[in-house]
């Protein structure tokens, strides 16, 4: 059996306890189309909060997730904050590989996964709204709850969820009321979300495909 390390780095906390189980879970699937068994392992690499830009941000966790913990490739998380993820990997995504390919494979892990979901992480979550409604507690519909339309086309998703909740507690005596808000939501819903859910969505499917190009660099998957 092959013990696969792979780190990860988020742009936000909350970012990494949403994606976690995600991408783990995506590494996993890929996993299985490999020859042999192989073990994923995967490692949250903590931001550095040091005014760095992000190449030189992503460069440090490449370090660092190889230096302290041996990773074998690292997943880099980046919103697209757009309708779609060109700008993300003009302006961050090529040009920290082109300045990790600068450095020493002995210290820099250079084979990087970018997961660049369309507008902001939190479409992502809107992927199974059904799941969604039983975390926020409500059976209101899509419509009544404004999250009605496919999440990728939605340009602010995180607020579309905090107003969700928002309209699911209002109709509630006070007594039912939850003191819930959206921070509460990613990590049971980034733990409990199908994958299948995700593939409808083509920043997912972008992301999957990432992970496919990684493993055969890694000679683990072939044609």
């Amino acid at each position: 059996m092959a013990l696969l390390y792979a780190g990860l780095f988020t742009e936000g906390s909350t970012d990494i306890r949403f994606l976690h189980s995600i991408v783990k879970k995506t590494l996993e699937q890929t996993a299985y189309e490999c020859s042999g068994q192989i073990d994923i392992e995967l490692l949250p690499i903590k931001k550095e909060n040091t005014g760095l830009s992000f190449v030189e941000q992503v460069v440090e966790a490449s370090r660092k997730g190889t230096t302290e913990y041996g990773i074998h490739l690292i997943c880099i998380h980046s919103d697209a904050d757009d309708e779609n993820a060109d700008h993300v990997y003009k302006n961050k995504i090529n040009p920290a590989i082109i300045e990790l390919e600068q450095h020493h494979s002995d210290d820099y892990c250079k084979i990087l996964v970018a997961i660049i979901p369309i507008q902001e992480t939190e479409a992502w979550m809107l992927a199974d709204k059904e799941l969604l409604k039983r975390e926020i507690g409500t059976q209101l519909s899509d419509n009544e709850l404004g999250i009605n339309r496919a999440p990728e086309t939605i340009a602010q998703p995180k607020e579309i969820i905090e107003n969700a909740i928002r309209i699911a507690h209002a109709g509630l005596p006070k007594r039912r009321r939850k003191d819930l808000s959206i921070a509460d939501l990613y990590l049971p819903i980034g733990q409990s979300l199908d994958l299948d859910k995700l593939k409808t969505l083509d920043s997912y499917i972008d992301f999957r495909n990432n992970i496919r190009e990684a493993f055969k660099q890694l000679n683990l998957l072939h044609d």
